[in-house]
């Protein structure tokens, strides 16, 4: 018997699950140096979403955030999330970049880094799992947790042993839709700690209520870690709170030793920051309640309602929560966490919403079913393959085999705006995002030397309406459109003007694009005799795109061809290249670099040739 250990997630996802990753580092800094003496096993403070977040809506250098709470935190260990190939992204990066961004965060003060991969394919875990080892951090291997017909005990055991084998530091269970119930916790953690030479750690959600109780068996099972948050961002989507399981093994074998009145102090922090920010207590929905049946994270649930409210069909949120497992199964039953979850979840709500079952199909499904992101835990439906992608051959090597080096690359074009190695993979993630971001005059959150509270003042005019932003109600003639946009998808739904709710949901109809890519299928230009109108397919940032030839954009007088991508419309974090149908030449480009632009909105005129 041993007691058990606490990791502490509020600074990265109790926040990411309840507060759309928008705590500050200004906010964190009053309160670091109490939670740094709590006595944790370590604290997850970086990766995930708050990579993404922090340049895109914050304003801020995330690689500084790290390099601020390693300067405040002198006591316990930081940890990150990383998504395996995908690092903090959401797609597969080369293996260049890989190596690079952990020797960076190791370097700016990461001590353990969680490497997960969405499907379990350890294939897409052995550099970064190397590459942690080298920079000299602890690497632990994840095990992410579901339930349906392939993912047994033996699974688990068989993907432990294997991440064992990699030299895995620790074994981490991974169960991001709290689908982990205590009996079942006590058999996988009992099979894991007999067969490993290993610690093993276990996070789990709140969502169905299930989470403590798993907690508290894998603790008599003889678990080494547990993840936990402070209350005020504990519950709902998040983790059980921290003082919950304290109180619970006090006085066992397993008591963590942690002050529960230091546990509170902090608490009344967060409870007063809680509430300055607008933000609500984490809760569980009868929805997630019946998280056995539909397997969709809290997270995943909160983001569906939120699109699903935008088009006024949140009436038809348990027909989504019904086609989930049905896409699941369809697609060899992937575990429903990023990027497999935005997968699985913007399919199904297209074909609810189109009333046809895979009518249209994002680009990132296709990616998935070709091999993209990896080896599909079984199968995928040979019917809905040929839907999908027809005769195209599925990949089967490792997907970041088939990428080039992009570091070099990333350096020349970003050149004389990255001030640091640390900005060069920024770009690489997020090249649009990055660039704005260094060619704006975005701001450092603070130095070494100045961080007080005052000096750390972060933007306060960050748009809180940033989702709102893509999805806008367009009504100026009577009818009102609500643009849902999803992983490259444009649906359009149609209402008389007053109707509560839309009578019918009109999906327009795709025209083949000359050299599709995309998988986005909608056509964007209009003639107008020899004279064609390229228009945004969806509400976005409009970003001119590099020509093929020594140009670096496509200006007025360039000649382009047919599939040549001409722009990028940036939408739901994802990079949605728009694509010439005709040769000619761009007499008119009509919007701004980094401009806003709505669904339909004209941007580039081109005379046919």
């Amino acid at each position: 018997m041993q007691p058990l250990k606490i990791t502490d997630t509020t600074l990265r996802d109790g926040h990411q699950s309840l507060w759309a990753t928008r705590m500050r580092t200004k906010d964190m800094l009053p309160i670091l140096e109490k939670i740094d003496a709590i006595g944790y096993h370590s604290l997850e403070v970086w990766g995930g979403a708050t990579f993404d977040v922090c340049l895109r809506y914050l304003n801020e250098d995330p690689w500084e955030r790290l390099r601020i709470i390693r300067h405040r935190v002198k006591k316990t260990k930081l940890q990150m999330l990383l998504r395996g190939q995908s690092l903090v992204g959401y797609q597969h990066y080369p293996d260049d970049v890989v190596k690079s961004f952990i020797e960076k965060s190791v370097e700016n003060g990461i001590d353990i880094i969680r490497i997960f991969d969405a499907l379990n394919d350890l294939r897409n875990m052995e550099v970064p799992i190397e590459a942690t080892k080298k920079a000299g951090a602890h690497a632990q291997g994840t095990v992410v947790y579901t339930i349906s017909p392939v993912h047994t005990l033996e699974h688990y055991l068989d993907t432990a042993l294997q991440l064992q084998e990699l030299g895995v530091d620790s074994v981490c269970i991974k169960d991001m839709a709290g689908l982990l119930s205590p009996f079942r916790a006590y058999e996988l953690v009992k099979l894991l700690k007999e067969r490993l030479d290993v610690p093993v750690q276990l996070h789990s959600h709140y969502v169905g209520g299930l989470a403590v109780g798993a907690y508290l068996e894998a603790a008599r099972a003889g678990v080494d870690v547990v993840d936990t948050a402070s209350v005020p961002l504990a519950f709902g989507a998040s983790q059980p709170p921290v003082e919950t399981v304290v109180r619970a093994l006090q006085g066992t074998p397993h008591d963590t030793g942690l002050d529960v009145k230091a546990l509170f102090e902090v608490a009344d922090y967060f409870e007063e920051l809680r509430k300055e920010m607008g933000f609500e207590r984490g809760v569980t929905r009868i929805s997630d309640m019946q998280v056995f049946e539909h397997q969709v994270p809290g997270g995943m649930i909160s983001n569906l309602i939120s699109q699903l409210k935008e088009q006024k069909a949140v009436h038809r949120l348990p027909e989504v929560l019904r086609e989930i497992p049905r896409v699941r199964a369809e697609l060899g039953y992937p575990p429903l966490v990023t990027p497999t979850s935005q997968i699985v979840g913007t399919q199904a709500v297209l074909n609810v919403l189109t009333g046809k079952r895979y009518k249209l199909v994002p680009g990132e499904v296709k990616a998935y079913v070709k091999g993209a992101y990896g080896r599909s835990p079984a199968p995928v439906d040979e019917e809905v393959r040929r839907l999908i992608i027809g005769d195209e051959p599925v990949f089967q090597g490792r997907p970041a085999d088939a990428l080039e080096p992009m570091l070099e690359t990333a350096r020349r074009e970003i050149g004389e705006y990255s001030r640091k190695e640390e900005d060069v993979l920024s770009y690489c993630l997020f090249p649009q995002v990055a660039r704005k971001f260094l060619t704006s005059g975005g701001q450092s959150t603070a130095t070494e030397q100045n961080v007080s509270e005052k000096e750390q003042e972060v933007d306060k005019q960050m748009d809180l309406n940033d989702i709102q932003e893509l999805i806008k109600v367009l009504d100026n003639s009577g009818i009102a459109e609500l643009n849902f946009e999803g992983d490259g998808v444009k649906l359009v739904i149609k209402r008389n003007s007053g109707d509560p709710v839309p009578a019918q949901v009109q999906q327009e109809e795709p025209r083949e694009v000359p050299g599709d890519k995309t998988g986005q299928g909608e056509s964007t230009a209009e003639e107008d005799g020899k004279r064609h109108v390229i228009k945004a397919p969806m509400v976005g940032t409009f970003y001119r795109a590099p020509a093929p030839e020594a140009e670096p954009f496509v200006e007025v007088g360039s000649r382009v061809t047919p599939g040549q991508t001409v722009c990028i419309v940036e939408a739901m974090k994802l990079m949605n290249e728009i694509e010439a149908e005709v040769r000619g030449r761009v007499v008119e480009i009509l919007v701004e670099n980094g401009e806003p632009v709505e669904y339909g909105q004209e941007l580039f005129v081109i005379a046919e040739e």
